[in-house]
């Protein structure tokens, strides 16, 4: 069992930034962001693999989130830069064995924080 808490969201303007932590209960593999809007089914974001040279992110987000690791700390994080009003959702963080952008492939999840982007 590995335990994920996300931290870091809040209300920000469009066009500003924030960062988002997962902060892990012990070492994990692959480490991937999702989200879910108001209505809308919940969505990859990016992943980051267990050394951090394996990322992906959706197109949606490309160019504007960065994911990293600290493995030393057990923290992921989503910087988020040049936030959108569309990017308002709930924003978890889960843990699986591979690199993948699927839900299911996903073992462990967070509790989720919350994105608000204001026009």
């Amino acid at each position: 069992q590995v335990y994920l808490m996300e931290s870091g969201g809040g209300l920000v303007q469009a066009g500003g930034s924030l960062r988002l932590s997962c902060l892990a209960s012990g070492p994990t593999f692959t480490v991937g962001w999702f989200r879910q809007g108001p209505g809308q089914e919940r969505e990859f974001i990016a992943f980051i693999g267990s050394t951090g040279e394996d990322i992906e992110y959706a197109n949606s987000v490309k160019g504007r989130f960065t994911i990293s690791r600290d493995n030393a700390k057990n923290t992921v994080y989503l910087d988020m830069d040049m936030l959108k009003p569309e990017d308002t959702a709930s924003y978890y963080c889960a843990t699986g064995l591979k690199l993948s952008t699927r839900l299911t492939d996903f073992l462990y999840w967070g509790q989720g924080t919350q994105v608000t982007v204001s026009s």
